[in-house]
């Protein structure tokens, strides 16, 4: 059996309010032993520590930190402060997601700069990895990235093509490939683009209950996603690549390892 680590859920959002619970057992039995939730303010990713911190048989949980761009505009006047406190928690493993999004501007462009400038700032004093978005702001953010010389971190979601694939990778970060890889039309850009991900920078996710991967059949009837219908992105992956689902598994595991410094399970690999 083929393990896997899902570098991205929205496990907290209301849609899982139901069958949380659920939807976690379904992901073991499907081969999901590692989930990354993300932080998208400082409440969520609060909330999301005291979720990891419990304990859940054969599955285990960790949590990014930070201020999504779409709530820049939102942050209390001590926001870095208490999220300085959250970084500092073993069960944190990312600084995000954060990054930058000129694309629905829900927070005025120079705030989420400043925000996203000081996530980058508190990366590189705590080494910790950055968990990027970005969206029609592609320019502007490597330039920042390259600003503050991040090395450590992943494209999460990553939708580009070629030319930024390479900008990602050149300064050193991994990239999240999630269902969007799935759909012929609106991916195909990035299906292009999957051939140069090297092995050691790919990283598989979700980013449930979004970007639910268009080559399930049936479709679920809730039309949700969830990191069960991982092995969707893995498989297309493989298809692209030329890869088995092994070699798939075994390198996005390893290289989820290495990122987030999960702790060993060399039994898994």
């Amino acid at each position: 059996m083929n393990y896997w680590c899902d570098i991205g859920v929205n496990l907290l959002s209301e849609q899982f309010a139901a069958d949380r619970q659920q939807v976690l057992d379904r992901a073991v039995a499907s081969g999901v032993n590692q989930l990354v939730l993300i932080g998208s303010d400082i409440a969520e990713s609060q909330q999301n520590l005291q979720f990891c911190q419990q304990q859940y048989l054969n599955l285990e949980l960790v949590t990014t930190a930070g201020i999504h761009p779409h709530y820049s505009a939102q942050v209390t006047a001590d926001w870095l402060q208490q999220l300085e406190l959250l970084i500092k928690e073993s069960k944190v493993v990312a600084i995000g997601e954060c990054g930058l999004d000129f694309n629905r501007d829900f927070s005025p462009r120079p705030q989420q700069q400043d925000v996203f400038a000081q996530q980058l700032q508190l990366a590189v004093q705590y080494k910790k990895v950055v968990y990027l978005h970005e969206r029609d702001a592609f320019t502007r953010q490597i330039a920042m990235l390259k600003q503050h010389n991040i090395q450590q971190g992943v494209a999460h979601c990553f939708t580009g093509n070629v030319q930024q694939l390479r900008a990602y990778l050149d300064l050193g970060l991994y990239i999240g490939i999630t269902g969007w890889l799935c759909d012929d039309k609106r991916g195909s850009e990035l299906q292009q683009a999957i051939a140069y991900i090297p092995d050691d920078r790919l990283l598989l996710e979700t980013d449930a209950p979004y970007l639910l991967p268009k080559t399930i059949q049936p479709k679920p009837k809730s039309r949700r996603n969830e990191p069960a219908y991982l092995h969707y992105v893995a498989e297309k992956v493989a298809q692209l690549k030329q890869y088995s689902l092994t070699e798939v598994a075994q390198l996005s595991w390893q290289n989820s390892q290495q990122l987030f410094g999960f702790k060993s399970r060399q039994d898994h690999v």
